[in-house]
């Protein structure tokens, strides 16, 4: 056997390379694809008030400060577990006014500090964007974020 390296086997070994790492990269995506569609998101409970809520979200650019699920800007908390962190698992009633009250409470005036401002949203739209946080806060994030705090 020669012990010559040829240009025909580096080829051939530069298009099965290739070859391998480009199934490989379509097989990852279909399983992400098929893992977020199945897994991680529950779909079942994706409600008119859920879209809504993302969509007071999106019109009012809440990710320019805020990040939720480790996407977005990092000046204002992480608010993809904010419905944990009020206590919507126990008391989900009690979350939810307590998000409204806050986001009505805006800006809260205290110096040296950071302040939402007052996006003057009507009740639906505080109710459907609690809607979207609450659903937000039940998508399998395995383990983002890494604590609580936010």
């Amino acid at each position: 056997m020669a012990e010559r390296f040829t240009k025909s086997a580096a080829r051939n070994i530069f298009y099965g390379g290739s070859a391998f790492f480009f199934v490989t990269f379509v097989a990852l995506t279909i399983h992400s694809h098929y893992y977020m569609r199945t897994v991680s998101t529950d779909e079942s409970t994706l409600t008119e008030g859920v879209v809504r809520g993302k969509h007071v979200w999106e019109k009012n650019s809440c990710i320019n400060c805020h990040s939720i699920l480790g996407e977005g800007a990092y000046f204002a908390p992480e608010l993809g577990n904010v419905w944990v962190r009020y206590g919507g698992r126990e008391d989900p009633e009690g979350a939810r006014a307590a998000l409204v009250a806050w986001m009505q409470s805006q800006p809260s005036g205290i110096q040296g500090r950071r302040q939402m401002p007052q996006f003057n949203l009507t009740d639906q739209e505080l109710n459907d964007l609690s809607d979207f946080l609450e659903w937000t806060s039940r998508i399998k994030t395995q383990g983002w974020p890494p604590n609580d705090a936010g």
